[in-house]
C-alpha cells in the first residue's frame, strides 16, 4: 500500500507554513459555531471525503460509501484520494476553504510537554478547535479501549481507527522449520539458536529488501519492542533522551542497534541490492526461511506461496524474557476525523457511525487488509492465527518516538539502522555514536 513505506521511519515533525495553515483553519473555525451533532436522521447534501491514497483502502472506502448511499439516499457522497505527497497540503486548503467534511488526521499522538515544539500538525488543529470531539459519540464505544488510549489527545477522542497494521512480526516457512527440527524462538537466545542452525543447514534465515533501506528498519522495531517491551517503557526512553538522562550509546540503547546488526548479518547474500517487492518471492521459493514485515504485506505474501507450504507470524524476540516478546507492536492506520468547519457535520457523523456499525467495519477491513480496531470482528485465518499477539494494542516505537528537527539526519529514528554495514559502513557502536552526536548537536 501506498503508506509502507512510512510504517518504520515516521517522524514527527512541523514547519512554519504548516502552523500558519493551522492557525487559518482555527480562525475559520472559530467562527463556525455550533457544537457537536448526533448524526443520523434524515440527513442530506453533499459530504465530502478526503483520504490519502492506497489502492486497497480507496477499494474499501467505496464499497462503504456504496451502502451508505443505499442507506440514506439523500446523501452524495464525493470521495477525493490524494497520494501521501500531496496529501498535506491537498488537506490544508481545503481545511482553509471550508470544502471538506471528513479527513484522514495524521499523526495523532500526543507529544509530551517537554517535545512541544514537535507535535504533529493536526494534533495542533485538535487543540485548536479545528477537528470536531468524538468523544462521546456513541460508535467510538465500538472500537477497542486500548487503540483509544494510543490515540488520546488530552483525553479526548478525535478520530475514528479504520484498523491497525503491525509491524514487528516475522513470518516464516513452516517446512523448513520442521525440516531443520526447530520451533518457534520465543526469545534472543532462541532465535540465535535458529538463526546459526539454518545458517549451518545452508539456509539464508532472514530475507531482507534492503534496497529501499526502510525494511532494515523494521528488525530495528523489532528488537525496540522486545528490549522496551510496554508503553512505559518506551516513553521513559524518550523522556530520557530529550532531557539528555539517556545516552543512545548506554548499553540497552545500545543493543538495539546490535541486535538489529547480527539480523542483518543473517540475512541473504546481496539482501541491500534486493527490494522490498522481491522478497515474497523469495520466500515462496525458499530462498530464506523468515522475513520481518508487517501485517500488511500478508494478502502478497499469501498469493506467492500459495499452496507450497504452510507459514506462520510471530513477535521478533528481542529479549531473553519470552514475556516481554509476547506482543506484536504496530500502529494505527488511516484517522478519520470531522472537521469543525464542515458544512456537512450531520452527514458526516452519520458516516462515521455507518462506517463502525460491525457488520459495515468487517467488510472494510476485509477489504483494506487491516487489522481490526474493533474487538469481536471475524477475520481471516491469518489475522485469527496471531490473536494471542495482537490481544492488546502495543504501539511501536516509531508512534512514540518524537524527533527533535534540530538534530542531525542520523539521530531522525534515533537508533540509526541506515548507517549498518552493509547498508552503510558502519558496525552497531559506531553507528550509535552516531546518533547520539547528532542527537546532542539539538541541544
Amino acid at each position: 500500500m501506498a503508506t509502507k513505506k512510512l510504517r518504520a521511519t515516521r517522524v514527527i515533525r512541523r514547519g512554519a507554513a504548516a502552523a500558519t495553515a493551522i492557525a487559518t483553519v482555527a480562525a475559520l473555525t472559530a467562527c463556525a459555531g455550533g457544537g457537536t451533532p448526533s448524526g443520523g436522521g434524515n440527513v442530506s447534501g453533499e459530504l465530502q471525503i478526503l483520504v490519502s491514497s492506497a489502492d486497497a483502502s480507496d477499494a474499501a472506502f467505496k464499497l462503504i460509501n456504496d451502502g451508505f448511499q443505499q442507506k440514506y439516499p439523500d446523501v452524495k457522497v464525493t470521495l477525493s484520494s490524494v497520494s501521501n505527497d500531496n496529501y498535506p497540503a491537498t488537506k490544508s486548503s481545503r481545511l482553509t476553504a471550508g470544502n471538506v467534511d471528513i479527513i484522514v488526521a495524521k499523526n495523532m499522538v500526543e507529544v509530551p510537554d517537554f517535545a512541544k515544539d514537535s507535535t504533529s500538525d493536526d494534533v495542533l488543529l485538535a487543540r485548536s478547535g479545528g477537528l470536531l470531539d468524538l468523544t462521546d459519540q456513541p460508535f467510538m464505544k465500538k472500537y477497542t479501549p486500548s487503540v483509544l488510549e494510543a490515540q488520546a489527545i488530552d483525553g479526548k477522542q478525535y478520530a475514528v481507527p479504520t484498523g491497525l497494521s503491525y509491524s514487528t512480526g516475522v513470518y516464516y516457512n513452516k517446512a523448513i522449520f520442521e525440516k531443520n527440527n526447530l520451533t518457534v524462538p520465543t526469545t534472543w537466545s532462541e532465535l540465535e539458536k535458529v538463526m546459526s542452525t539454518l545458517q549451518a543447514g545452508g539456509v539464508a534465515p532472514f530475507g531482507i529488501g534492503g534496497k529501499d533501506t526502510w525494511p532494515a528498519g523494521l528488525a530495528m522495531l523489532g528488537a525496540v519492542a522486545g528490549t522496551y517491551p510496554t508503553v512505559d517503557d518506551k516513553a521513559q526512553l524518550v523522556e530520557g533522551l530529550w532531557k539528555n538522562t539517556a545516552s543512545l550509546t548506554d548499553p540497552k540503547p545500545l543493543s538495539i542497534l546490535q541486535k538489529t546488526e547480527e539480523i542483518l548479518q543473517h540475512a541473504q547474500p546481496n539482501f541491500a541490492g534486493t527490494g522490498y517487492d522481491e522478497i515474497p518471492a523469495g520466500f515462496a521459493a525458499g530462498s530464506y526461511a523468515m522475513t520481518i514485515d508487517g501485517t500488511w504485506n500478508e494478502p502478497t505474501i499469501k498469493a506467492a506461496v500459495g499452496d507450497k507450504f504452510g507459514y506462520g507470524y510471530f513477535p521478533l524476540p528481542a529479549s531473553d524474557n519470552a514475556a516481554d516478546n509476547a506482543l506484536l507492536n504496530g500502529k494505527i492506520e488511516l484517522q478519520l476525523a470531522v472537521a469543525a468547519g464542515a458544512k456537512n457535520k450531520d452527514a458526516a457523523l452519520a458516516w462515521l457511525d455507518y462506517f463502525s456499525d460491525a457488520t459495515n467495519y468487517k467488510q472494510f477491513v476485509d477489504r483494506s487488509g487491516f487489522s481490526p480496531a474493533q474487538q469481536g470482528i471475524q477475520t481471516s485465518d491469518f489475522l485469527t492465527s496471531i490473536e494471542q499477539y495482537t490481544s492488546t494494542f502495543q504501539p511501536a516505537w516509531d508512534q512514540k518516538w518524537v524527533a527533535n528537527n534540530k538534530a542531525g539526519q542520523d539521530a531522525v529514528y534515533p537508533f540509526n539502522y541506515p548507517a549498518l554495514a552493509p547498508l552503510g559502513s558502519s558496525d552497531a557502536a559506531q553507528a550509535a555514536q552516531a546518533a547520539e552526536t547528532a542527537w546532542k548537536a539539538a541541544f
